[in-house]
């Protein structure tokens, strides 16, 4: 039986999780109250069933957990249709690829930034922490940056979106839930204030975009407009910070992979961090519940009960992927599921993949001779599985 508390597993699951794939259907985890679906077949059907919704059950007691429980259940992530077709579509016409590629100007220049940042701290110390001073940093600007937040306080937005996404680990600890419900008030209103400003004072973030937007005579409420920023927040660097760093961290330690991206940074950079989020995925967990009986791998999952499509299983998985525990930077086609599927593919992954096929080449080019100068120091955590710190030399 898996442990997804144990540490010898959160470090390396795979192997565990390659033989839970030998079962062939999704198996009952008791501790968990979950099915497991660990097949590319089963956790990609997972994903892609309506009947499987994911449904958020609210935290208790209410009165402690009131901003916690509502910045979930009026999210596009927390929600099903018709609820989550509306969100999605004032979503989509504020938040679209249009806006993501203006964007691409902001991450140049903020990758370059950082660059120059980096230089300096190497002339001091002669090492730099690949996720603190680049692959954290950047995303969060950019967001930052997106929703119109003042530069002076980009630095509250990583905690509070740490302390709310560590509660959909496995039993969380009393100091976590703390944590969390600290962080969820301290966030909404922050976004309840700025909102409040740009009704007055529209400018071209994203938050006036969205309090401006309308469909049919629809708009986002208060709740739901705060829920989506903070939302984009988590969702918009999460995946980019623990992708860019998972995948750093295994081409450290291939040399040919490594001299592959060398050659060709930025002819490469797509389908490497296509690679990075199949390898080893950020997120390797996402729950659903049934809405109605329904059948996933041969097992019938009762109306009620929950089910997990386990993301980093399926992308290892051998019957879609040709040697599938090697890294191969020019992989193509990659039908890897890191990001999700379905309606709930995540919102922030065009986002994600703009930011590290432009910082990723931009950082091996600038440092060719990069090297893992400490061993990389794991966050501890199964389902948002990345990276504290990466120390390396240059």
């Amino acid at each position: 039986m898996i442990d997804f508390e144990n540490p010898n597993f959160i470090e390396n699951p795979y192997p565990a999780l390659a033989e839970l794939r030998k079962q062939g259907r999704p198996v009952w985890h008791e501790p968990t109250k979950l099915f497991l679906a660990a097949t590319y077949q089963d956790a990609n059907a997972v994903l892609r069933n309506r009947s499987l919704g994911r449904i958020f059950k609210p935290k208790e007691p209410h009165e402690t957990w009131d901003t916690f429980n509502w910045l979930h259940s009026d999210s596009l992530l927390d929600s099903e249709p018709p609820k989550h077709t509306r969100l999605r579509s004032l979503l989509v016409k504020a938040f679209n690829k249009n806006k993501i590629e203006s964007l691409r100007p902001d991450v140049e220049r903020l990758t370059q930034d950082l660059l120059d940042k980096i230089d300096i701290k190497l002339e001091q110390t002669g090492t730099f922490d690949v996720i603190g001073d680049f692959a954290e940093p950047l995303p969060v600007k950019v967001i930052a940056a997106l929703l119109g937040f003042p530069d002076e306080d980009e630095h509250l937005l990583r905690p509070w979106s740490q302390a709310i996404v560590k509660m959909y680990e496995v039993n969380p600890s009393e100091q976590t839930q703390l944590e969390a419900q600290t962080a969820s008030q301290e966030f909404a209103d922050y976004v309840r204030h700025l909102m409040e400003e740009r009704k007055q004072n529209p400018g071209t973030d994203l938050i006036s975009d969205l309090a401006a937007v309308e469909e049919d005579g629809q708009k986002l409420n208060a709740q739901e407009l705060i829920a989506t920023c903070v939302l984009l927040l988590n969702a918009g660097h999460e995946a980019s910070v623990n992708g860019f760093g998972n995948g750093f961290v295994a081409l450290m330690q291939r040399d040919d992979q490594l001299q592959l991206l060398r050659n060709n940074p930025y002819e490469l950079a797509a389908t490497t961090v296509d690679e990075f989020i199949r390898f080893d995925a950020p997120l390797h967990l996402f729950e659903r519940t049934a809405t109605a009986d329904v059948e996933i791998g041969g097992v019938t999952i009762k109306e009620g009960q929950k089910i997990a499509s386990l993301l980093g299983s399926a992308n290892r998985d051998e019957t879609v992927f040709e040697n599938p525990t090697e890294m191969d930077i020019t992989r193509d086609p990659n039908p890897q599921i890191g990001f999700g599927a379905g309606i709930h593919f995540c919102i922030g992954a065009p986002l994600a993949r703009m930011e590290m096929t432009t910082s990723l080449p931009a950082l091996i080019e600038k440092y060719p001779n990069m090297k893992l100068a400490a061993d990389p120091i794991r966050r501890p955590g199964f389902v948002l599985r990345g990276y504290e710190s990466v120390i390396v030399s240059a």
